[in-house]
Order: structure tokens, then C-alpha cells, then sequence
């Protein structure tokens, strides 16, 4: 159960990611899924949380303002892993995504988030920012994991709700949730922020 003032609105979730669907659903919303194709191109000067902040405004930019109705909030979310101050995206086959891993292997890389939300009004980004700290692991266990799991469609090759995060993951600094892709405490807070600032200014333009 949402509180009151989240619940005078419709909202939206471009994104086809099951985890961010999920981590939605259990914090109470009820959202349609809507998702549009860009190019997440990025130009070359940004690095680390700045990236993730301009891939979600990118995804949020495919939807117009009179698209969306008075009482809709769009949901844009984009999750990079930066490591050895390079990101590393989605692995395309087997060897890349050993390679990632094989990269990440006894070291910390960092885990930014960006969300955007957009109204017929109005428009905020933010992101979150977590540390992870993989502990040396063998040829063999990240190949078992890429097997196992077949982590294709996860930045940096692995889910830490899966597998890797049980063996190879020895600390967290930093939300857990953000790592999974949807930063659930600070998108609560910064919904409603944007939403008293969203009714006010709805009620002086209607």
C-alpha cells in the first residue's frame, strides 16, 4: 500500500527490466510498462554517474510533454557499471561477459543509477551510487555463473541478486537495491518531492 499522495497518479515505467518491475510492484505502485527505442549513444567527454544521468534523460526524452496526461509521471531508469574508469555495458557473448567478470574479480567498481521523471509539467534526474566489492574468484565459478545465469542483459555481466552476488560479492557500500538497477529509497523520496512540487504547479496552470 502506497501512501496517499502517490495515489491521484498514473504512472508509467519505460523499461522492460524484470528487476525494476518487480522492486516497483513491491513497493506498492501500479504502473502500465511502456518502452521506447533510443540510440544509447552517450557523448565520449561524460564519465561515471553523469553517463547514467544522460542515458535516463534520453529514454525519458522519446516520450513528449503532450503525450503525457495531467495525472501520468513517467519512470526512466539506466544502471552502468564503472570500472578502471571505463563502463562496462552488456556483455554480446559468452567471452566478453568472462572477461568482465574476470576484470571485476577482486577488485571494487562502482554501480551508478540514473532516474528521470517526467510529467506534462515538469522534469527531474537523479542519481544513486553504490560501491561493490568482488572477492577473487576462479576461472571456473565465472564460468559456472555464466552458464548458470547467462547474464547477457546486465551491465557488467552479473545480477547481484543471482548467483555472483551470493558467492562473489563481499561487500556492498551502499544502497543493494541501486545495484539491482532501481535505487527504491531515494526514487521514494524524490517522488515525492516531484510530486508537491508537481500538484502545486498543476493546481496554478488548471
Amino acid at each position: 500500500m502506497i501512501p496517499d499522495i502517490f495515489k491521484s497518479y498514473r504512472y508509467v515505467l519505460a523499461s522492460k527490466s524484470p528487476r525494476r518491475q518487480q522492486l516497483l510492484k513491491e513497493m506498492g505502485f501500479d504502473f502500465e510498462v511502456s518502452v521506447r527505442a533510443v540510440y544509447e549513444i552517450y557523448p565520449p567527454d561524460l564519465q561515471a554517474d553523469a553517463i547514467a544521468k544522460y542515458l535516463c534523460e534520453l529514454k525519458a526524452s522519446a516520450f513528449t510533454d503532450k503525450e503525457l496526461e495531467k495525472d501520468q509521471i513517467l519512470i526512466t531508469a539506466d544502471t552502468i557499471v564503472w570500472h578502471n574508469e571505463m563502463v562496462l555495458g552488456k556483455p554480446v557473448d559468452k567471452d566478453e561477459a568472462f572477461n568482465m567478470l574476470r576484470t571485476l574479480s577482486g577488485s571494487m567498481h562502482e554501480v551508478f543509477t540514473g532516474i528521470c521523471l517526467k510529467s506534462a509539467f515538469r522534469q527531474n534526474s537523479f542519481t544513486d551510487r553504490s560501491e561493490v566489492y568482488f572477492k577473487k574468484l576462479t576461472d571456473k565459478q565465472l564460468y559456472h555463473y555464466i552458464e548458470l545465469c547467462k547474464p547477457y542483459d546486465k551491465a557488467g555481466s552479473y545480477g547481484v541478486q543471482e548467483w555472483m552476488g551470493y558467492v562473489g560479492v563481499e561487500k556492498i557500500v551502499g544502497s543493494f537495491y541501486n545495484v539491482m538497477g532501481f535505487p527504491t529509497h531515494k526514487f521514494y523520496e524524490q517522488l515525492e518531492y516531484f510530486i508537491e512540487i508537481q500538484t502545486t504547479k498543476r493546481d496554478i496552470e488548471y
